[in-house]
C-alpha cells in the first residue's frame, strides 16, 4: 500500500463509527488494538499492549464487540509503516517549535494531518525502509516522534474536553511528496547537544552505589534520559556493579518511547566506556586500569536551509 493510498484510507475511516474504523483499517493492513474510551491509555492491559495490535479481521471484531466505543490505537514505525510527530499543547506550546523546525527545512514529507482533541498536531509521515527509529519526547520544546516502540490514537477516536465529546480528525493532505522523516536530525535541532546537567550524588547502598535507586531517579526525569542512563551505567561499571545487575535495574523504567533495546544499547555503552571490552552478562568483575571518568555528550553541526512556513 503507498502513502497516498494510506492517507485516502484514514480519511475514509474518519467518517466511520468507531468499530467499522478499526476494521477498515485492519483490513487494509494497518494493525490496530482498543484503546480506553474517551481516552489514550490501551485496553488490552492483560497482554502487551500496543504490541498486540493487529491486522487479524477476527481479533479485531470481537475487540470492538466487547468495547464498542474502544478509541483506535495504531503502533507506529515498523509495524505500521507510519511514523508521527506529536505536537503538544500543554505546559509548552509546541507549535512555536514545530515552526522553527519548518523554516529550518526538517518537517517536510508529511503525507496528512490530523488535529488532536486538545489543539495539538499530528504528522503523518511514511516510515523509513529498513531503519528502525525509535520513538522520543523534547519536552522542552512540547514535541514528541512516535516511531518504533511507541504508539498513537488515530481519527476518529474521540476525547472528552471540557464537558464535550472532541475528535481525532485529519485536517490536511500532503501536496508534496510524501518521504521518510529525518528523525534523529530533528531531534539534535530541538535537543542539541549541551554539558551535562547536575546528577544527583551516587546513591548507595551496602557500601556501593545502589542500581536500583539510580533507576528509580531515572524513572523520574523527561529530558536527555538516554545521556544520564549512560552516566548512571559509566557510574555502576566503576563501582564494580555487575552488569547484569545494572541492566535489570535500569530495565525497570522502560516506557513506549524508552524501550528495553535503547536500554540495553546504552547500558552496555556505559559498561564499555569504563572496563574497554563489550560487558559480559555474569560479568561481576571490578574496573580494569582504576575508574574512568564517565563523560556523556558530544556536539553535532546542525546545517539547516530555510523553507516555506507550515
Amino acid at each position: 500500500m503507498t502513502v497516498r493510498d494510506l492517507s485516502a484510507l484514514f480519511l475514509d475511516a474518519t467518517d466511520q463509527p468507531l468499530p467499522q474504523a478499526a476494521v477498515r483499517l485492519a483490513s487494509a493492513g494497518v494493525p490496530v488494538f482498543p484503546v480506553a474510551p474517551r481516552d489514550k491509555v490501551p485496553l488490552i492491559r492483560h497482554g502487551r499492549g500496543f504490541r498486540d495490535a493487529t491486522t487479524n479481521l477476527r481479533q479485531v471484531e470481537a475487540w470492538w464487540r466487547r468495547f464498542p466505543q474502544a478509541n483506535i490505537g495504531v503502533p507506529t514505525g515498523a509495524a505500521s509503516g507510519l511514523v508521527v510527530v506529536d505536537v503538544d499543547v500543554h505546559g509548552t506550546n509546541g507549535y512555536d517549535a514545530l515552526h522553527r523546525a519548518d523554516r529550518a527545512g526538517l518537517i517536510t514529507g508529511w503525507e496528512f494531518l490530523a488535529r488532536t482533541p486538545t489543539g495539538g498536531l499530528h504528522l503523518y509521515y511514511p516510515a523509513a525502509d529498513e531503519m528502525e527509529q525509535r520513538s522520543w519526547q523534547a519536552g522542552d520544546a512540547g514535541i514528541d516522534f512516535r516511531g518504533d516502540g511507541g504508539y498513537i490514537v488515530a481519527p476518529p477516536s474521540l476525547r472528552v474536553i471540557d464537558g464535550e465529546i472532541v475528535p481525532y480528525r485529519l485536517t490536511e493532505l500532503g501536496t508534496e511528496p510524501a518521504h521518510p522523516l529525518d528523525a534523529g536530525r530533528l531531534r539534535g535541532f530541538l535537543e542539541p547537544p549541551r554539558p551535562p546537567r547536575r546528577f544527583p550524588p551516587r546513591m548507595r547502598g551496602q557500601g556501593r552505589t545502589d542500581p536500583q535507586k539510580l533507576a528509580n531517579w531515572l524513572g523520574g526525569e523527561r529530558t536527555d534520559r538516554n545521556r544520564k542512563l549512560f552516566w548512571a551505567s559509566c557510574v555502576l561499571a566503576e563501582e564494580g556493579v555487575p552488569y547484569r545487575e545494572a541492566l535489570d535495574a535500569m530495565l525497570t523504567v522502560e516506557q513506549p518511547d524508552f524501550g528495553s533495546r535503547e536500554i540495553t544499547r546504552t547500558v552496555a555503552s556505559g559498561y564499555k566506556r569504563i572496563h574497554g571490552d563489550p560487558p559480559s552478562v555474569r560479568g561481576n568483575r571490578a574496573p580494569r586500569g582504576g575508574p574512568a571518568r564517565a563523560t556523556v555528550g558530544a556536539s553535532q553541526e546542525q546545517r539547516v536551509a530555510p523553507v516555506r512556513g507550515l
